[in-house]
């Protein structure tokens, strides 16, 4: 079988080979070691099942200890890395537009007692269903979204919460840093449409809105189905005293009958879920309070308005009972064009997770047991690069496929059937590692003396808390009692 497919442009090898030249000038320190590591991940026949087995692969020239003393003494340019992920081709909307994803997936290590600063990460579907949080270390991961059905996502950034850290403030911090890299790398220019960025409902979304608004950002995010919102406050009557108020009517998620006529609606037949129903409703916003993210806030709080849009679908292909979705908006007066275009990013923001199982079972991401964290975020650097290079060589591999797999055309070729055949593309790009020197290994402690200097134990630390994790008491609600409304 032809290692490469017909019609294969000679500047993908030319982007490829530049890639990989400025991830080597990233690597500081064991540089070498630092990028065979990455191309070992690459070029291992199958799933990555531990660090110390891609050693054995022929692209890796060194032994397992350069490999773990590269990961634990090496250094690389964070801020360098970021900007040679801006600067490669992204994929685009349909209307030109860059839809960014932002989650936060974790790190699992629960059994990691000398390893700092790990903190309770929110699990799903673990003993029996129930949600267990579990130590470890939770990743912010910005990525650049595809248009249509694709499991392709461009990462462009990972970073790691630390403990106290406020998720909104770090995530809002980081996109702000993004949106100014990809402005410089010519992604976006002065006449573009604005960036859509696409959250789940982990996110406040008004609050993301707040905090970028002098960007050329737009924030959808999906809001949970028990919110409250205000509508804005009617025109004031000339003559009537007292202080105007600042908010309308309720808007509430559960109860129609506080929704009124909506601005727009659209019927849409789709192949996954047949008919899809979409409501608009414009210039919402919530009351907000001193409290959470916003005590610090000064004076009178914002008032932040936005289009709330509810989508109804007939079936999914899980076969599960569908329930709506709201979704807020951080722009006003949408038109049924763009409230089809808005719920439909929002249903591409689940090619992250296609990115994040990549991540954790093929390129072992969370295999490793690294001690620190510092460690961890190099791993975690050279996975990211690791995936641009697949991305990069998707239209140079071929399709090796196995016997029982149905072909496909090159435009959809998974990750997993790129990686397969990236051992044959690797000699006709760059690289740029220098051959291993001699060496022989040091003496180690002496037989029969004991470690005198035991490596301390860390606890473990809750969200937006920087001291130890308490157990809490959760207290039963009584049955006549409702469910709290969230109008905040």
């Amino acid at each position: 079988m032809s290692v490469l497919h017909k019609g294969v442009c000679p500047d993908g090898f030319a982007e490829l080979s530049r890639f990989r030249g400025e991830f080597y000038a990233c690597l500081t320190r064991r540089g070498d070691a630092m990028f065979e590591l990455a191309d070992a991940v690459l070029c291992a026949d199958g799933p990555v099942r531990s660090l110390v087995e891609l050693s054995l692969v022929g692209e890796h020239r060194r032994g397992h200890g350069g490999l773990y003393d590269a990961l634990a003494r090496g250094r690389l340019d964070a801020d360098r890395m970021r900007q040679a992920l801006a600067a490669v081709p992204l994929p685009r909307a349909a209307d030109g537009r860059l839809v960014l994803a932002v989650d936060i997936t974790c790190w699992l290590r629960p059994d990691a007692h000398t390893s700092p600063q790990r903190i309770l990460c929110h699990t799903y579907g673990r003993g029996k269903d129930q949600h267990i949080p579990v130590p470890g270390w939770p990743y912010s991961v910005v990525t650049a979204l595809e248009p249509g059905r694709s499991s392709w996502t461009a990462p462009l950034d990972a970073l790691r919460l630390a403990p106290g850290d406020d998720a909104a403030t770090v995530t809002a911090q980081q996109l702000r840093e993004l949106v100014h890299r990809l402005i410089t790398a010519g992604q976006w220019q002065p006449g573009d449409p604005e960036m859509l960025v696409v959250a789940d409902a982990g996110y406040d979304a008004p609050r993301l809105a707040f905090l970028l608004k002098d960007l050329p950002v737009q924030v959808l995010a999906r809001m949970r189905s028990d919110r409250v919102l205000r509508r804005t406050c009617p025109p004031r009557i000339p003559g009537t005293r007292g202080r105007p108020p600042r908010h309308g009517g309720e808007f509430v998620f559960g109860d129609p009958a506080t929704w009124n006529t909506p601005d727009t609606e659209t019927v849409t037949d789709t192949r996954l879920y047949g008919t899809a129903r979409a409501r608009s409703w414009d210039r919402l916003h919530p009351r907000l309070t001193h409290r959470s993210s916003w005590a610090a806030q000064d004076g009178a709080l914002p008032v932040i308005e936005g289009t709330v849009i509810r989508l109804e679908v007939a079936h999914l292909p899980s076969g599960a009972t569908p329930k709506p979705v709201w979704l807020w908006w951080s722009e006003t007066h949408a038109a049924p064009a763009d409230t089809d275009r808005l719920w439909q990013a929002f249903l591409r923001r689940f090619d992250i997770e296609h990115t994040f199982r990549l991540f954790k079972q093929t390129l072992g991401w969370t295999r490793p047991k690294i001690r620190t964290p510092e460690a961890a975020d190099r791993w975690t650097w050279l996975i990211l690069a690791a995936y641009t290079q697949l991305r990069l060589a998707r239209p140079l591999a071929a399709d090796l496929r196995r016997p029982w797999e149905q072909p496909a055309p090159p435009e959809r070729l998974t990750p997993a059937r790129v990686r397969r055949g990236f051992r044959n593309l690797r000699p006709k790009t760059t690289c740029p590692a220098g051959a291993p020197k001699p060496s022989r290994p040091g003496p180690g402690r002496p037989p029969g003396r004991k470690n005198t200097h035991p490596t301390p134990r860390h606890d473990v630390h809750t969200t937006g808390k920087t001291g130890p994790a308490k157990p809490s008491v959760k207290k039963k609600p009584e049955a006549s009692s409702p469910r709290p409304r969230r109008t905040g």
